[in-house]
């Protein structure tokens, strides 16, 4: 039995059957990324002293047949925005390439308090600003499909993890693709949740009105487990919804007979990759053998998507980066001359590139004489994304579209070019303003070995009909159980 390739059920299966312990499942882990990730460069921190010692007493709690939580023993990794007591949280930035989490944020406890296991924290973009991991401040992560490919972003050491085989899942986060995109580039399933759906408390934020916590997995039905664990009311993130969270599994293997399914013509653009729309239409036919009825509909504010996102994105970004000032925590210029000096410096030399591009077009789009212009448009904007999304969702039960209009790029293709970066999130962006949540799953790989991704959409909290509906599709086809040759 290969570890590397089991899933979560598969896992706790075998742990209860003692086929092989859960120090064995965690040094297995381990090994993957000892052999392996010295070039695909998934990992900022391996926290193996720690893994090993929880490994162990889950293995006295499963001899004793008192296991800790659901998911005891299961190892598992986490972008490096989640605070983890005592345990370096950089957010892939060198103004907190120091930083020592004092608290774990609420996904983490909820996973450590179920059972899981933290065997490191991830790369990825800084702050979750890019969509190919090439930004962070630390290192480039490399697709495990093909070294020369990005993994996507912003959550592309999560990704490139669990492609790998290193950690059986990743807690992650989606702004605007940041799960999605990397999910599709590497071959595995990520689910973008319904705003509010699960705590933001202790993730560092990138646009708070958008950000959304979920996870990376290797099955539909592993990312249902997850979220059942980690959703829910938190006293201390006021934008929690307060409402129960479902068991996914019970519903997770109901047929979609007669589901209705929309395929929006403003994803299958001109500019997209033929191959991907060779393979998402291939995938839509699949959907249509379980039983679905597929229908053309329409989201026509679509275009817009990108300059609104990001409008109101950067303007939080703005905000939310203006507390690491070189004076309560993170990177401080020691020897600035006065108050002044220690701002600047400090910010200066602890941002990289694409951050400060951000934090500029972000305060420039809040300033005066220019904040109705650009921010309050951009607001209108959304709020009409969500009015066309309200309206299709009256006529279907959930939407098929591309994850992205192609597969993965070389690494350093558009790193110069930061419009052809912003594009790249073309089709996953849309959703994040309406606050609606997305599942991205494998479905194929182009004649160069790429895998490619679809996305299925849903209404406000239709996380049970994506799981329902993505599991059947992993239920009849194989494209999921498809692993990189790693040497």
């Amino acid at each position: 039995m290969d570890l590397s390739d089991l899933t979560i059920k598969q896992a706790l299966q075998s742990l209860k059957e003692k086929k092989f312990s859960t120090r064995e499942l965690v040094l297995a882990n381990f090994e993957r990324i000892e052999k392996f990730d010295q070039d695909i460069s998934a990992f900022l921190t391996v926290c193996k002293e720690s893994a090993l010692k929880e490994a162990d007493e889950a293995d006295k709690l499963i001899a004793r047949g008192k296991a800790a939580g659901s998911l005891t023993g299961i190892p598992y990794s986490a972008k490096d925005v989640f605070s983890v007591k005592g345990v370096k949280t950089t957010a892939s930035s060198k103004i907190l390439e120091n930083y020592i989490a004092p608290y774990d944020a609420t996904s983490i406890k909820k996973l450590k308090e179920a059972g899981a296991i933290l065997i490191g924290k991830t790369n990825h973009d800084p702050f979750g600003f890019g969509s190919s991991t090439e930004n962070s401040d630390f290192k480039i992560t490399k697709n495990p499909w093909n070294k020369n490919k990005v993994p996507g972003g912003s959550s592309g050491g999560s990704a490139a993890a669990v492609a790998s085989g290193m950690g059986i899942f990743s807690l992650a986060e989606d702004t605007g693709g940041s799960i999605r995109q990397p999910a599709c580039f590497c071959g595995v399933t990520g689910i973008k949740v319904t705003y509010g759906r699960v705590s933001r408390f202790g993730v560092i934020a990138y646009g708070s009105s958008l950000d959304t916590i979920g996870v990376i997995t290797k099955t539909v039905e592993d990312a249902a487990i997850l979220l059942k664990e980690i959703g829910g009311r938190d006293e201390n993130d006021a934008t929690t919804l307060n409402e129960p969270v479902p068991d996914y599994l019970k519903t997770i293997d109901q047929s979609i007979k007669n589901l209705r399914i929309g395929i929006p013509k403003e994803y299958f653009t001109k500019g997209i990759n033929k191959e991907v729309e060779a393979l998402i239409k291939e995938a839509i036919k699949e959907f249509e053998k379980l039983g679905a009825k597929i229908e053309p509909v329409s989201l026509p504010y679509t275009k817009y998507a990108i300059p609104a996102y990001y409008l109101s994105g950067i303007s939080e970004v703005s905000a939310n980066l203006a507390r690491y000032d070189g004076i309560r925590f993170g990177y401080s210029q020691k020897d600035a001359k006065d108050l002044k000096s220690l701002y600047f410096e400090s910010r200066a030399k602890g941002f990289g590139p694409e951050v400060k591009r951000r934090i500029m077009l972000g305060t420039y789009a809040l300033s005066a004489g220019y904040y109705d212009a650009f921010y309050k448009k951009a607001q209108q904007v959304r709020n009409l994304i969500k009015q066309d999304f309200d309206k299709v969702f009256e006529k279907v039960d959930i939407l098929i579209a591309p994850v992205s209009p192609f597969p993965a790029f070389d690494i350093g293709e558009k790193a110069q070019d930061p419009l052809q970066m912003w594009l790249a999130d073309i089709f996953t962006v849309t959703i994040n303003p309406a606050g609606i949540p997305g599942l991205a799953i494998p479905c194929g790989f182009t004649s160069d070995n790429l895998p490619i991704g679809l996305q299925l959409i849903g209404p406000r909290l239709s996380e049970p009909i994506l799981f329902k509906a993505g599991h059947a599709f992993q239920k009849i086809t194989d494209w999921h159980k498809s692993k990189p040759n790693l040497k």
